[in-house]
Formats: structure tokens, C-alpha cells, sequence
């Protein structure tokens, strides 16, 4: 007869697990359990990351950028310690171009500078400081380190004298008075007679235009000037011969004409009293 006893499973006595979280009234003989443990990974740690090397070129861009901001700021610092520095403090002024004035009245002039730094000297502080002298028309400064301050002045240029009671005053194109002297023939320049003798007339401008157009040499051999309109300048040599000029118009035209009819060879048999450039380009003598 068969036997009606049902086989049973019993768990190994060593299994060493815990049977938590056991549902109430189950016995051991009906749960069989598995458990696996995972040992969890830091969030974005280094073992999920791959890390890849820097592009060279981005590297070099870096590089270049440090240190050009390192160099500009450099550079910053040396430029604002050489303006502000004693060690460039101006102390020696030397000055060029100067005919009508002496380098000592402009270094006279220029003494608001002495003692300041190169760098902070500017030309239009300078050109402020000679607008007393009415003899430098413009300046320009050259600094030379360590400490001298280099002036080159462009003076005005006389062109004509101007009677004024025994003085014969010196005035440039615009008639700004330059100079004065009791002796006319201490200065090379045609004297404006007195129907002209104010600057702010027409007739002086006219004169006055035309001189300032002639060579220095051929300015040099004038001896008066005159003109009865604007339209009609006339000028005398110093060796009595005359020069009729005209307008104002072609003022360059003409003094190079003259300038050539002044070189022509004198002919004994031919002499010449009248220079007439009116026309430049037909000139003639008579």
C-alpha cells in the first residue's frame, strides 16, 4: 500500500540570511528568498565621465591672452611712472628758427615748464605760454629724454616797413608789427608809403600780398611800395627802376617773372626803366 506522507523541504540550517519582511502567518518552509547587492556609484562621479584632453589651440588662444594682459598692464604701469616721474622733469629748453627773437626770450617765456615732466608737456601749452611774443607765428616741441624739452618756433616774416613819426616799424603779411627801427637801411625790406601806412586798409593787404609772394632776394632789392587801388601795386628798386605789378591776382606767376627779368644780362644799349609783369605770361621791359 502506497504511503500518503507529503515530502517536505526544510532550509539549510547555514544560509545565514535573514528572512525580513516576512509576510505574517508564513512559515519558513514556504518563502524561498534571493537577495543581490549593488554597491551604488556616486552620481557623476569620475567612473561615468570620460575626460577628454584640451585642444591644443584653445591652450595656445589662453596663453596668448594671459599674456598680453599681462604685458598691457606692464606697459601701463612704466607709461603712468613716466609721466608723473621726476626723472624726466624738464630742465634744459633749447630752441631753434628764431631770427627776430633771441633763444633766451623764448626760454623766458617757456619758464611755466621748467621742472615739469616731458610727458605732460604738450605744443598747444606751449604755443599758449608765446602768444605774448608776437614774433612766433606756431611752435612745435621734441622731447629728449632725460630732461630737455626741444622748440622749434616758426616765426612771422617781415615784408615791409611802416613809418610811424621817426620809427620805421616791421610788419608781416597779416600787419603785425615785428619790430622797430630808427634806421631804414639797417633792414632789407621796401618801406609802404603813407598812403597805405594802415594795416587794416585794402591797399596795405594788396601791397602787403604781393611782397610776401616775392623771393627773398628779390624782396631785398625793393625800396618802396605803392599802390593807387587794389588793382594797380607798383614797386620801386633801390637802384631807382619800377615795377609794374597790377592786381593781386597770379601773385606766383608773376614774381617768377620778374624773378627771370631781374637775372636778364643788362644791355648798355638798351636800358631798362620799367619792369612790367601785369600780363605774367607776356612780361616785358621798356
Amino acid at each position: 500500500m502506497a504511503s500518503t506522507r507529503k515530502p517536505t523541504f526544510k532550509p539549510a540550517a547555514d544560509s545565514g540570511r535573514e528572512n525580513k519582511g516576512r509576510p505574517a502567518g508564513g512559515s519558513p518552509e514556504s518563502v524561498i528568498s534571493a537577495q543581490r547587492s549593488v554597491e551604488p556609484s556616486p552620481k557623476n562621479g569620475p567612473d561615468n565621465v570620460i575626460a577628454f584632453p584640451e585642444p591644443k589651440g584653445k591652450r595656445k588662444r589662453r596663453l596668448l591672452l594671459w599674456t598680453f594682459a599681462i604685458v598691457t598692464a606692464f606697459v601701463a604701469v612704466l607709461i603712468t611712472g613716466a609721466i608723473y616721474s621726476p626723472v624726466l622733469a624738464v630742465r634744459t629748453i633749447t630752441v631753434d628758427g628764431t631770427k627776430l627773437l633771441t633763444p633766451e626770450d623764448v626760454q623766458k617765456a617757456l619758464t611755466a615748464v621748467e621742472g615739469k615732466p616731458l610727458p605732460q608737456v604738450s605744443g598747444q601749452e606751449v604755443n599758449e605760454l608765446l602768444k605774448p611774443l608776437v614774433q612766433v607765428r606756431s611752435a612745435t616741441v621734441e622731447a629728449r629724454p632725460p630732461s630737455e624739452l626741444l622748440v622749434h618756433v616758426n616765426e612771422r616774416v617781415p615784408v615791409a616797413l611802416l613809418k610811424q613819426g621817426d620809427t620805421f616799424v616791421m610788419v608781416d603779411v597779416d600787419g603785425v608789427q615785428l619790430g622797430a627801427t630808427q634806421d631804414q637801411s639797417a633792414v632789407a625790406l621796401p618801406l609802404i608809403d603813407a598812403g597805405a601806412g594802415a594795416t587794416n586798409t585794402g591797399l596795405f593787404k594788396a601791397i602787403a600780398a604781393v611782397l610776401n609772394t616775392l623771393p627773398a632776394d628779390v624782396l631785398a632789392r625793393m625800396s618802396t611800395a605803392s599802390a593807387a587801388s587794389p588793382d594797380a601795386v607798383e614797386l620801386k628798386l633801390v637802384d631807382g627802376k619800377t615795377v609794374v605789378w597790377g592786381n593781386a591776382e597770379d601773385k606766383e606767376l608773376k614774381a617768377k617773372a620778374l624773378e627771370a627779368l631781374l637775372k636778364m644780362p643788362p644791355d648798355p644799349k638798351v636800358p631798362v626803366n620799367v619792369y612790367d609783369v601785369s600780363v605774367p605770361r607776356h612780361p616785358f621791359t621798356k
